[in-house]
C-alpha cells in the first residue's frame, strides 16, 4: 500500500505542480496588481462586516469555516515535516506560496460566490459549480466533484486524525484506538447537525485555538529573542542554497515548502471556495478579499509560529535525499508533532507537550469537519441532476471510517494518501481558474469602481456581461433585504426597473 501511494504521489507531485502553484500565484498577483497588499486594510475590515441569514452565514463564519480547513495538522506536523526534508529554507517557500497564493485564493473564492446556487435553502458553491456554469464543461465539473468527494471524504481525514492520535499518545499516553473511537463519536455529533452547526462550531473554536497557539509560540520566541536574527538569516540562506550545511537540498526546500504550504493554506487547491460560497454578501469580491486574508492567517501567522519555535530551540532534524542526517537536534523523534511537543516542553516544562496535543486536537478536528462540509457540497452538486437517496449518510459514515483508519495507521501512509487528495484537487482547480479568470477580475474592477464612488458595492452580473450568475439576478429581493438589515439603502430590483 505504501509503495503504491508513494508511486502515485511521485506522479501527481512532480516538479510541474510545484512550480505551477508558484507560477499561478505570481500570475494572479500581477493581474490583480497585488491586491494582497493593496487591499490589506479592506480585508481586515470586511472580516467583521455583514450578517448571516436563513440561507447563508456571515463573512466571519465563512472565514472561520475556511480557516477550520486551512488551519490543521499542516500548521504543526506539516511544518515539522517540511523542515525535516527541505531544511529551514522550506519555511521561506511556505511564505512565498502563501503570499502569492493569496491572489489565487481571491480568484477562486470570488468565482465561488459569482456562480453559487441556493440548494435546499442553503447557499452552495465551489469549483464544480463554477466549472459547469462558467466554462460550460459539465464533464470537467463532475470530475472535480467526484475527485473532491473521494479526497475530502476518504483520503484527507486520515492525515488529521493520525496527528491527533500521535499527539495525544505522546502527551497523555492515550491509545490511538481510544482516540479513534472518541473522534468518531464527536464527528457524528457535529456532521449530523447540518451546515449551521458546522459554522457555529467553527466560529467558536477556530479563532480561539489559533490565537492561543500563536500567543504561546510568541512567548517562546520572546524568551529566545536574541536567536531570532540568526534564525531568519538561516531561513533566507537555506531557501536559496547559500548555507553550507543545507545547500545540497535547495530543490527539496522549494518542493517541500510549496507542497506543505499548499497543503496548509489550500490556496488554489479548490477547497476554500466551498465555505466562502456560503457567505451572505452583496458582492462576490467581498468574500474573495476575506478569503485572501485567511491564507495569511494560516501560513504567515500560525505556520511561522511553529517554524520559528522549532528553529530557535534547535529541536528539529534535517535529512538529505538519501536519508543522510544533515542536522540532528532531536534524535529518536519522528518528523511530526513530536518535534513541536518536545520544543514546547523544553521551554515550558509540564505544560508544553499537553498544550500542543490539545491545540493539535482542535486544529485537526475542525479540519476534518471542514472536509465533511466540502465533500457534502460536492454531493449536493452531483445530486442536483441525479437523485441518490442516502448518499450523504454514506459520506458521513465513510468519513468517520477514514478518520478511524487514519488514527491507527502509520503517519507516512496517512500523509501520502492526503498528498494525493491535495494534488488531485490542485491540478483540476488550477486549470479551471486559469480558464475562468475573467469574471473574477471583472468583479474586482467593479468592486473597486463602486468603492471609489463611496457606495457599498453591489453585484450586477448582467451589467458586467457575466452569464449564468443566476443567483444574483433571481434573488435580488433577498440581497436587498440583507443589505437593508446591515444599514444600507434598499436598491430597486433592476429587472423590474
Amino acid at each position: 500500500m505504501s509503495e503504491l501511494v508513494n508511486t502515485i504521489n511521485g506522479i501527481i507531485w512532480s516538479p510541474a505542480l510545484v512550480y505551477l502553484c508558484l507560477g499561478v500565484g505570481l500570475y494572479f498577483s500581477l493581474r490583480t496588481r497585488f491586491l494582497q497588499l493593496r487591499h490589506l486594510r479592506e480585508m481586515i475590515k470586511l472580516m467583521f462586516q455583514g450578517k448571516g441569514n436563513e440561507a447563508g452565514v456571515s463573512s466571519f463564519q465563512a472565514l472561520s469555516m475556511t480557516l477550520a480547513g486551512r488551519v490543521g495538522t499542516g500548521n504543526i506536523a506539516g511544518v515539522a515535516t517540511a523542515i525535516t526534508f527541505g531544511g529551514p529554507g522550506a519555511l521561506f517557500w511556505m511564505w512565498m506560496v502563501a503570499f502569492l497564493g493569496a491572489s489565487s485564493a481571491f480568484v477562486e473564492s470570488t468565482l465561488g460566490q459569482i456562480y453559487k446556487e441556493k440548494l435546499d435553502g442553503e447557499y452552495r458553491g465551489g469549483p464544480a459549480f463554477y466549472i459547469e456554469k462558467g466554462l460550460g464543461m459539465k464533464w470537467y465539473a463532475w470530475t472535480f466533484a467526484i475527485a473532491t468527494v473521494f479526497a475530502c471524504g476518504v483520503l484527507l481525514p486520515g492525515v488529521q486524525a493520525n496527528s491527533i492520535g500521535a499527539g495525544l499518545q505522546t502527551a497523555f499516553d492515550i491509545s490511538p484506538n481510544v482516540t479513534a473511537a472518541i473522534l468518531a463519536l464527536l464527528l457524528g455529533f457535529i456532521i449530523f447537525g447540518g451546515v449551521k452547526r458546522i459554522a457555529n462550531f467553527a466560529g467558536m473554536v477556530v479563532p480561539f485555538m489559533a490565537l492561543a497557539y500563536i500567543i504561546v509560540a510568541c512567548v517562546i520566541i520572546a524568551l529566545n529573542i536574541t536567536a531570532l536574527p540568526g534564525v531568519i538569516l538561516l531561513i533566507w540562506k537555506s531557501a536559496f542554497g547559500l548555507d553550507a550545511g543545507f545547500g545540497a537540498i535547495l530543490g527539496l526546500a522549494v518542493m517541500w515548502g510549496v507542497k506543505r504550504g499548499v497543503y496548509s493554506n489550500e490556496a488554489a487547491q479548490g477547497t476554500g471556495p466551498h465555505a466562502s460560497s456560503a457567505a451572505a454578501v452583496s458582492h462576490p469580491a467581498k468574500q474573495g478579499l476575506v478569503q485572501a486574508f485567511s491564507v495569511y492567517i494560516d501560513t504567515l501567522f500560525v505556520c511561522s509560529a511553529t517554524g520559528f519555535m522549532l528553529l530557535i530551540t534547535g529541536l528539529y532534524n534535517v535529512q538529505g535525499p538519501e536519508g543522510a542526517a544533515l542536522f540532528t537536534g532531536i534524535a529518536g523523534v519522528a518528523a511530526g508533532p513530536g518535534y513541536v511537543q518536545t520544543a514546547m516542553e523544553t521551554m515550558m516544562p509540564g505544560f508544553g507537550s499537553y498544550f500542543v496535543a490539545l491545540a493539535l486536537f482542535f486544529f485537526a478536528f475542525t479540519t476534518i469537519v471542514a472536509y465533511y462540509y466540502i465533500a457534502e457540497t460536492n454531493i449536493a452538486y452531483l445530486t442536483r441532476s441525479i437523485k441518490v437517496p442516502g448518499l450523504k449518510t454514506v459520506l458521513k459514515l465513510a468519513l468517520m471510517g477514514a478518520t478511524v483508519y487514519g488514527t491507527v495507521k502509520t503517519a507516512d501512509l496517512a500523509w501520502g494518501m492526503g498528498d494525493i487528495g491535495v494534488g488531485l484537487m490542485a491540478w483540476l482547480n488550477i486549470g479551471a481558474i486559469l480558464l475562468l479568470q475573467k469574471p473574477a477580475l471583472v468583479a474586482l474592477r467593479d468592486y473597486e469602481a463602486q468603492q471609489a464612488q463611496g457606495v457599498d458595492p453591489v453585484f450586477h452580473p448582467e451589467k458586467l456581461g457575466i452569464k449564468n450568475a443566476d443567483y444574483w439576478i433571481d434573488n435580488r429581493a433577498e440581497i436587498n433585504l440583507m443589505r437593508e438589515k446591515q444599514g444600507h439603502e434598499f436598491e430597486p430590483d433592476q429587472r423590474s426597473a
